[in-house]
């Protein structure tokens, strides 16, 4: 008798009990028996799509036995179970080729990979299901399209500190405030993560523990299919937030109120990192639209993140940006205005200076405070230039409106308003370049913001004492320029004249 192999398989499993593949199974086995063929192995994808690019280890078992011979035939409910994607029928047909085998569709015709006829009419299935997909995925990316532009919540997996239908969850809705609020004032990525895992560290932001969001999710998973009757999955364990994840968290417009809608196609640029303004859909004007839920940050904390994640000096940044002492990287040396270096117990600038760690953070410290005691600080404080960045702002609406205008002509249906693909192509490149430098004009002037959490207190001498190490360094950066000079030979006292602030 001849030796089959049996190919089972099903994208989306929401029991977990595998009652599709058990289903499939049967039907394989009576269609073996009914034209005398022996299943020798029988090979598995339960829960995974053909869709994509996702590997698929029954299916490269099933070609690794074919290719070795011991496999004569491949059963399969019909051939959308098999493959649905170009790469995996190549590799099918060339592998039943040089095997000689065949391919017997339960509700299907059995197909000679050794004949032209054969392979011929697998092609022919294949394309025919690729279109099945892309016509599929077409009409859902217009309804995911059509659903933001009435500032509906995406359908999907839902984000920290909203459920899927955007309500808030109130507990996780605080941490997403904390980490904005501490990012803006100047912690790094690391340290956030740090402080949502619950390390133990005096210098770390003042943000609530969460248990990991995957963990969170599939224990509400398992609530409900306990509710429908179903056995719970595997639940991941605990552990440390990653600071990518942090990162994503921050870079999320929807926590501004903003309706999203990511494009399939890759941004031109291929940076991903600068590419999250760009997921805001827009109206007709240009305009951003705004979301059916409540949101978590105001659009201006949201944008200085932005801002401060897309900061060059920090992208290129390649060591990482945490900082374990108060002025590593933000004190200067009086002498060459190098920022200087934390060294053991010290502060260096090779061949300048090397000075006490304690006693200049101490005199530094204290000098603040005086400052932010005093009862016309606000008049001393460097301001912003608001009415600028709010130019700013109507400024990037403007050529944002100009390129959907542009966009809309493209795709018009009246000859004379319609533009050709060099004259949209022309436009946007113009008008991106015009935002990008308004965007860095707007980075510039918005450096002052990380003072809010202090200045908002009715004592900011008392919050600065109570901020964490990244937030004072901030306080530190726009208030003033601390500046190191050697400290005379033979003298043990600390000398305040050899530590110079220039106020902003």
């Amino acid at each position: 008798m001849t030796t089959a192999a049996l190919y089972l398989r099903i994208s989306r499993d929401l029991t977990g009990e595998q009652l599709g593949v058990d289903r499939q199974r049967e039907a394989a086995e009576d269609y073996a028996r009914s034209n005398g063929y022996t299943v020798a192995e029988v090979f598995t994808d339960n829960d995974i799509s053909a869709a994509g690019g996702k590997k698929r280890p029954g299916f490269e078992a099933l070609l690794a036995a074919v290719t070795a011979g011991r496999i004569a035939v491949v059963i399969a409910w019909n051939w959308d179970r098999l493959t649905r994607n170009r790469p995996d029928t190549v590799r099918l047909i060339e592998t039943g080729q040089q095997a000689k085998a065949k391919v017997a569709l339960v509700r299907g015709s059995d197909l000679d990979m050794s004949t032209p006829s054969g392979r011929m009419t697998a092609g022919i299935l294949a394309e025919v299901a690729q279109n099945e997909i892309e016509t599929k995925g077409e009409r859902q990316t217009l309804a995911q399209r059509q659903r933001a532009m009435m500032g509906r919540a995406p359908k999907g997996v839902r984000p920290l500190g909203y459920t899927v239908g955007g309500e808030v969850i109130d507990h996780e809705a605080e941490a997403v405030r904390k980490l904005y609020e501490s990012f803006n004032a100047g912690a790094s990525l690391r340290s956030l993560a740090m402080a949502l895992s619950g390390a133990d560290r005096d210098d770390l932001p003042d943000v609530p523990r969460l248990q990991k969001h995957i963990r969170t999710l599939a224990i509400e998973r398992n609530a409900k299919r306990v509710d429908e009757g179903y056995a719970e999955r595997p639940v991941p364990d605990d552990g440390p937030w990653a600071p990518s994840t942090v990162l994503g968290i921050l870079r999320n417009p929807r926590y501004a109120g903003y309706s999203t809608y990511t494009p399939k196609e890759i941004q031109k640029d291929g940076n991903r990192r600068r590419t999250w303004r760009a997921q805001i859909i827009r109206d007709d004007d240009g305009a951003p639209v705004a979301g059916q839920w409540e949101r978590l940050v105001p659009p201006d904390v949201w944008e200085n993140v932005q801002d401060r994640l897309d900061d060059p000096a920090r992208v290129t940044n390649k060591k990482g940006t945490d900082r374990k002492h108060l002025g590593s990287g933000l004190y200067l040396c009086g002498q060459c205005e190098t920022r200087v270096r934390g060294h053991s117990s010290r502060y260096r600038c090779a061949g300048h200076v090397m000075r006490s760690r304690e006693q200049v953070d101490g005199f530094v410290i204290e000098v603040i405070r005086r400052r932010l005691a005093r009862p016309d600080l606000h008049d001393l404080l460097p301001g912003q230039d608001e009415p600028r960045i709010k130019e700013i702002k109507e400024e990037i609406g403007v050529h944002r409106a100009r390129i959907a205008r542009a966009e809309r002509d493209y795709d018009s249906d009246n000859d004379d308003e319609r533009i050709s693909s060099r004259m949209l192509n022309k436009i946007t490149t113009d008008r991106e370049t015009k935002i990008a430098a308004l965007e860095s004009e707007r980075l510039s002037l918005s450096s002052a913001s990380v003072l809010n959490s202090v200045l908002s207190a009715e004592k900011p001498r008392d919050a600065f004492d109570e901020a964490d190490l990244a937030l004072r360094r901030s306080v530190i950066d726009v208030l003033c320029k601390v500046k190191l000079f050697p400290h005379p030979r033979g003298h043990k006292a600390f000398d305040p004249s050899t530590v110079t602030i220039d106020w902003r």
